[in-house]
């Protein structure tokens, strides 16, 4: 007899080429049953708990393949730029966000987005006297670009004479001196004299990140760690999840993933302790080929529109990366690497197909992270070599504002093509990449079907050849980000014996005109069989 039943609504599978269902039981945490609602009442006990749908969709859990989770959890208490539209807006938001915090304490968070008021980047004169008592590093969106404040530089070390580090560029005025702004690696150079957060201060960030995913219907996330490559942050969130999950405290699934410098201390952890459970598990490793777009610092094989010099950069040296790649491969680990340019995918994309020749076949599930800009050739690659194609798609929506002025009207209509990848049969994954963009599963979902950018431009969509399917977007966020992350064994569909994580839709999102998609909400997340969050009418 079953612990839950769900009855009376559409039970959605992310089994392809299957029918829907009207209700699903649980029972000892699995799904035990998907069938009618007469095959499902017959499951009901003196005990079991029923939820009517009347209606309403329920849906395996969603699952984020690419979140900062820890970090998104913190940037939940810090200041918050992301729709300043001014700089005066973006200057009070910081002047106000001062009063709240006592006088030394860093500003971080931030992501801001300068395109917002025109391109024009900010400059560390624009909040230095109002952050006289407070050093500030807050990121661009992106969080491969960022604006220190004067103390922030002074404590930094950075000055004139400070040279550009390998991958990354100091931000400059005509007479050499920094302007606020650090892109890539130099971030680093500031962010390296914040202090850690606490173990306290982690936690609660965990805490609330948690929280804020399962309100949205995510009920496992893949965490690529912290900004900018920090080797210590990947580890340390490791370590905090280990501690977490042993105290019975940890609500969503995740696969923590680590800085792939790192390569060889992960793969001694993986021989000492295994690759974890199935609420949480490890083995994964993370790196960079190229910046972003919004930085001009994402690798083309053409200079940008907008900055004829400029082809953008590497910000780990290729030599270098394409090392740790081999090794991590060989050493068992999956190689999960952020492409955003053509050149970058091109050249991450032949740098697989050579360690597959040269380490043999495996069920390796390579991963390329973002996908953003490829070439013609580059799209047929993805099948071809069995390469997981993880991508945002309310990056779409936002970069569709501006990526034309950046990149040219022709090398733009190739920007996150999810259809022409789907077309060949290559798996996407689908993640929020947070605090990048918003993890709401339903605004990434809104974005893939619609790819209405957020200006209201274009009502019809920005390259509207590359939308996909409802059903498509659905997959991307269940079952093709399970397959990124080793874990469609046991999630990511409504399959008898798995896990039972499931979310209910606020209506039956199958019957909802494509436009309303993003006003459908999480009526009720499931972990476990245990509800984990529910909406309060």
């Amino acid at each position: 007899m079953a612990d839950l039943v769900m009855i009376g609504g559409v039970a959605w599978t992310a089994i392809e080429g299957s029918a829907l269902a009207e209700a699903v039981a649980v029972r000892d945490g699995r799904i035990m049953a998907i069938g009618s609602n007469q095959d499902i009442q017959a499951l009901v006990r003196p005990g079991t708990r029923v939820i009517e749908l009347n209606g309403r969709t329920v849906t395996p859990g969603f699952i984020d393949a690419h979140t900062h989770f820890i970090s998104g959890g913190f940037q939940l208490s810090n200041v918050d730029l992301r729709d300043a539209a001014t700089p005066e807006e973006f200057v009070m938001r910081i002047r106000k966000f001062t009063e709240s915090v006592p006088s030394g304490a860093w500003i971080t968070g931030g992501n801001w987005d300068h395109e917002l008021w025109g391109g024009l980047l900010p400059r560390s004169d624009w909040i230095d006297s109002v952050t006289q008592a407070h050093p500030v590093l807050v990121q661009r969106l992106d969080g491969h670009m960022a604006l220190a404040n004067s103390l922030a530089l002074k404590v930094g070390g950075v000055t004139k004479e400070t040279e550009d580090p390998p991958g990354g560029s100091i931000v400059r005025d005509e007479a050499g001196v920094p302007s606020g702004v650090l892109k890539d690696q130099a971030i680093a150079l500031v962010r390296k004299a914040i202090p850690p957060m606490t173990e306290e201060e982690a936690e609660q960030a965990l805490e609330s990140a948690a929280q804020h995913a399962l309100s949205l219907g995510v009920t496992q996330v893949h965490d690529m760690g912290g900004w900018a490559n920090l080797d210590m942050m990947g580890w340390a969130n490791l370590e905090r999840y280990r501690r977490v999950h042993s105290a019975g405290r940890l609500p969503l699934r995740v696969y923590s993933v680590v800085p792939m410098s790192s390569w060889r201390r992960m793969r001694d952890y993986v021989a000492t302790h295994g690759r974890g459970d199935d609420r949480l598990w490890w083995g994964g490793v993370k790196a960079f080929v190229d910046g972003s777009l919004g930085s001009t610092t994402a690798w083309f094989h053409e200079a940008y529109a907008d900055d004829p010099e400029n082809t953008g950069l590497t910000t780990t040296d290729t030599t270098e990366l394409r090392n740790w790649i081999e090794r991590a491969d060989e050493a068992g680990l999956q190689v999960i690497v952020h492409a955003i340019g053509d050149r970058a995918n091109d050249w991450l994309l032949k740098t697989y197909e050579d360690i597959v020749a040269n380490n043999g076949e495996r069920d390796r599930r390579f991963r390329i992270e973002h996908a953003q800009h490829l070439s013609q050739s580059a799209i047929g690659r993805f099948c071809e070599q069995g390469v997981i194609a993880s991508m945002q798609p309310y990056h779409a929506v936002d970069d569709g504002r501006w990526a034309v002025r950046r990149i040219g009207p022709q090398r733009v209509k190739r920007a996150y093509a999810f259809r022409s990848i789907l077309d060949t049969g290559a798996i996407l994954a689908f993640g929020s990449d947070w605090t990048v963009a918003p993890l709401n599963p339903i605004l990434g979902i809104d974005a893939a079907v619609t790819r209405r950018t957020l200006d209201g431009a274009n009502p019809d969509g920005w390259i509207p050849e590359e939308r996909t399917s409802l059903e498509e977007a659905l997959l991307a966020y269940t079952a093709g980000a399970a397959t990124a992350g080793f874990s469609d064994d046991r999630s990511g569909s409504l399959e008898n014996g798995k896990l039972a994580d499931l979310v209910v839709l606020s209506e039956d999102i199958f019957d909802v005109h494509t436009h309303d998609v993003g006003d459908v909400q999480v009526d009720m997340t499931v972990v476990e069989g245990e509800v984990a969050y529910e909406r309060c009418f």
